[in-house]
């Protein structure tokens, strides 16, 4: 009897390298706060095997746990995941701006960051555009200092403020003080672009 062959899914070769920057630039985060593995993984309310899987390179971390977790480092997001210095010019050409990626996983995920405005000291500005899948998810809520304004590049989705959800379409626009709990989901059939701008940044 012949045995059935289990289809397994390509390798992402760009996702693999996402996953070991990340781990590295973790890890090396971690241990200049002079944190073990279990004492970070307590402080941003995640378990020990996952943060451990993160830091060897083997997953990534969801929206909300990369927010707890450079809460705690005293860090920000475009650096544990920023891969280049950007230019110094003014214009950020198409199909050169970085893509940050997180991982579908139990609902959350599908989403990805492109970034408009370089990371670097000194931008008053954060600036992406967020690109989430159908069915993508950016996961619990978050909140942090701020204030944040998007606009709806195409797509349908859902934004949850402050346990009030909103329906966006492709047009629609918003604003809210990043201190009430946000997240948002891809409702639509097709994928949904924001074009998101936030005040300190965060990302």
């Amino acid at each position: 009897m012949d045995r059935v062959k289990k289809s397994v899914a390509p390798a992402d070769p760009a996702l693999d390298e996402s996953r070991r920057r990340l781990g590295v630039k973790l890890k090396l985060a971690r241990q200049t706060k002079n944190l073990t593995l279990r004492t970070l993984a307590e402080l941003s309310q995640c378990s020990e095997s996952l943060l451990s899987k993160i830091e060897n390179g083997k997953a990534l971390p969801s929206l909300p746990l990369v927010h707890r977790l450079v809460r705690v480092l005293d860090s920000n997001v475009s650096w544990l995941f920023d891969e280049t210095d950007p230019d110094e010019g003014p214009i950020y050409p198409a199909g050169k701006r970085p893509l940050i990626t997180l991982e579908r996983k139990r609902g959350a995920g599908g989403v990805s960051f492109e970034r408009i405005i370089p990371f670097k000291n000194g931008h008053l500005l954060e600036c992406t555009i967020h690109h989430i899948e159908v069915g993508g998810h950016s996961g619990a809520s978050i909140t942090h200092e701020g204030e944040e304004v998007g606009y709806v590049l195409c797509g349908h989705a859902e934004l949850i403020l402050d346990g009030v959800s909103y329906e966006l379409k492709a047009g629609d626009a918003f604003s809210f003080r990043s201190h009430l709990p946000h997240s948002y989901r891809n409702i639509g059939k097709e994928r949904a672009s924001i074009f998101w701008v936030c005040t300190p940044p965060t990302f």
